[in-house]
């Protein structure tokens, strides 16, 4: 009989101990109601899933997730033909179960309230106070489960006097001092603010928050008590320039844009152009400095004085970088590589996705999953990269179809029978 775990793991994945064989995953019998949309709570759901919680995705009728429609690229059926859920969606809801329940109907309400009861976790991404409307805020739910961890996670967060304003990813980039300081000064070619390409400040807000849930579950662990979780997308961009606002802190000077070099005392920490394309390269002590000059054949640069320490290198960076520039530019990307790697000297090159998963690095720690859905068809997405020797993550399933578990979690959760099933459906909360 083929173990759960191995059957799921990625076939190169070092395989867990005996011992480890028989240990259940780290958040298995946790039960979650995921009510969030797009992508920062989703995001966090979905690691509470890979790490082996229930997680009950609550949507909307006819609708879904707000980016089920996110297409194209679309989803295939059993057929090759398009769906109506997007790539988008799966990226984020995978070994989830979705049940269609109407939040805007009183029997839809209640039945949420029910399952509340049985959860030990409460997602959700609504505007300040709209679920208070509903009865299904923090106050009226920990009443009825007093051990509920109900994580609220909003733009702006629960308090100020910007918290009821809506925003996605982008627009934090840009409130929340990010593109501030990321892409060229203005005056260089391409200047001007630029934005992260990935949902930076989604990401982490979902990170973040699965950090905290686990926190508070430790702490109900001595209590016996849940809490409430305030996460907001702009607290979260904040702390993303931790170390950049602590310069600002100590000085008053504000960080600006630098393109792909860096105001830090690493030098150099630059994307350089070769003969025939560009390499990353980080310099970040003497040592490094000294092998990055000899892998150049640039002992004058080794032996300069005001190149000795990184404070005087940092010092005298525009210098540096315009001899290290135009030796970089006389050398391919393969060539220079090889030096420094063999001289221990941090780089790499800039792939493209394609490249990404086809490097032998990727296939070894199986960062490419490929998962079933209901009707066969295959998904392919990008794994959770938590790695545990013990419980290691599970991939059950691909993302769900919209509601295809509401009357499994019902039977599951509330021990809910097909006929009454039937007067929720006649009530109008279910979809």
């Amino acid at each position: 009989m083929t173990d759960p775990v191995l059957a799921n793991a990625p076939s190169n994945a070092i395989p867990p101990t005996a011992a480890a064989q028989s240990r259940r995953p780290a958040l298995s019998g946790l039960r979650v109601l995921d009510l969030a949309r797009v992508l920062a709570g989703p995001t966090c759901a979905q690691t509470l899933a890979d790490l082996g919680a229930d997680v009950v995705k609550i949507e909307r009728p006819g609708v879904g997730d707000d980016t089920r429609p996110w297409g194209p690229p679309w989803l295939p059926d059993e057929h090759g033909e398009p769906t109506r859920d997007s790539t988008y969606f799966s990226s984020a809801n995978r070994n989830k179960r979705s049940i269609a329940i109407n939040l805007a109907n009183d029997a839809g309400a209640a039945l949420v309230r029910r399952l509340a009861r049985e959860a030990d976790v409460l997602i959700e991404n609504y505007k300040v106070g709209d679920l208070a409307r509903r009865g299904l805020d923090y106050a009226t739910l920990s009443a009825l489960n007093p051990r509920l961890v109900y994580c609220s996670i909003t733009g702006f967060g629960q308090s100020g006097p910007l918290r009821e304003r809506p925003g996605y990813d982008y627009i934090f980039q840009g409130v929340g001092g990010l593109m501030s300081v990321t892409g060229h000064a203005d005056g260089e070619p391409g200047g001007g603010p630029m934005k992260i390409g990935a949902s930076i400040v989604d990401l982490s807000t979902g990170l973040y928050a699965g950090i905290a849930i686990l926190a508070a579950l430790r702490e109900r662990d001595a209590s016996g008590l849940g809490q409430h979780i305030d996460m907001a997308l702009f607290d979260t961009v904040a702390a993303l320039s931790m170390h950049q606002a602590a310069g600002y802190f100590q000085t008053g000077k504000v960080p600006g844009r630098m393109g792909t070099s860096s105001g830090g005392i690493m030098m150099p920490y630059e994307t350089f152009k070769c003969a025939d394309g560009h390499l990353i390269v980080a310099c970040g002590n003497n040592r490094q400095w000294q092998s990055l000059c000899t892998a150049l054949a640039r002992d004058d640069l080794a032996r300069d004085p005001r190149f000795a320490t990184p404070s005087s290198r940092q010092i005298n960076r525009d210098f540096a970088l315009g001899e290290l520039r135009r030796t970089f530019a006389e050398n391919t990307v393969s060539d220079l590589a090889a030096k420094l790697d063999a001289g221990g000297v941090p780089n790499g090159p800039i792939n493209d996705l394609k490249q990404v998963f086809e490097m032998d690095q990727a296939r070894e720690r199986g960062i490419k999953v490929e998962l079933e859905r209901s009707d066969g068809t295959k998904v392919a997405g990008v794994g959770n990269p938590i790695r545990l020797s013990a419980t290691p993550v599970q991939y059950r399933s691909a993302a769900p179809k919209l509601g295809e578990h509401s009357v499994a979690v019902l039977s599951d959760w509330l021990g809910a029978r097909d006929d009454e099933i039937e007067k929720l459906r006649a009530a109008g909360a279910l979809g």
